[in-house]
């Protein structure tokens, strides 16, 4: 079996497994209010249930209070409609010192049983104490190959976000200085 420490995480020792906090076949079905023009789920619909989901992870991995920090790559694949039933499942990805990422999938499940992925998305939340200042988090114990393929990812969008960051304040210093 692989390791199951991610030893450079930076997170407090005490590990958590990935399921500890994974939730998986959260439904919701879709009524006509949760449509647009076009007679598809409305996506802003798709992403508050994604979000409020991937908290729900968050707060469990943290034992405590995680605030939405990102939302990095919502890919929307395939459209959802009117009578589907939408199915989420969500897991941390990845814990660092105060902050995690977590993953999104987004199936969409027709009366005649036909099941459709229609969304991924990746989220990064900070836990918080009472004061609303970062707080440790328990480091991600992964043991199966897709469980440390998605860490290693994780790992990989959060290195690009940085980078991203730095290049934006650059440039930005570059282009108007002292308004950064």
């Amino acid at each position: 079996m692989a390791d199951l420490m991610n030893d450079n995480s930076g997170a407090v020792s005490d590990g958590k497994p990935v399921a500890a906090s994974a939730v998986t076949d959260q439904v919701y079905w879709v009524f006509p209010n949760d449509l647009n023009a076009n007679d598809t789920v409305f996506g802003g619909m798709i992403m508050a249930q994604m979000d409020r989901l991937c908290a729900v992870v968050a707060c469990r991995h943290a034992s405590g209070v995680c605030v939405t920090a990102s939302v990095d790559a919502v890919h929307f694949l395939a459209p959802a409609k009117r009578g589907d039933v939408l199915i989420f499942a969500a897991s941390v990805n990845k814990a660092w010192r105060t902050s995690m990422e977590v993953g999104c999938r987004v199936d969409a499940q027709a009366f005649n049983g036909e099941r459709r992925h229609i969304l991924s998305a990746y989220l990064t939340f900070v836990a918080v104490d009472d004061s609303g200042k970062p707080r440790p988090v328990p480091a991600l114990l992964t043991g199966s190959e897709d469980e440390q393929r998605r860490c290693g990812e994780a790992d990989l969008r959060r290195s690009q976000r940085l980078r991203h960051a730095e290049e934006l304040k650059a440039f930005r210093a570059q282009a108007h200085p002292g308004e950064i």
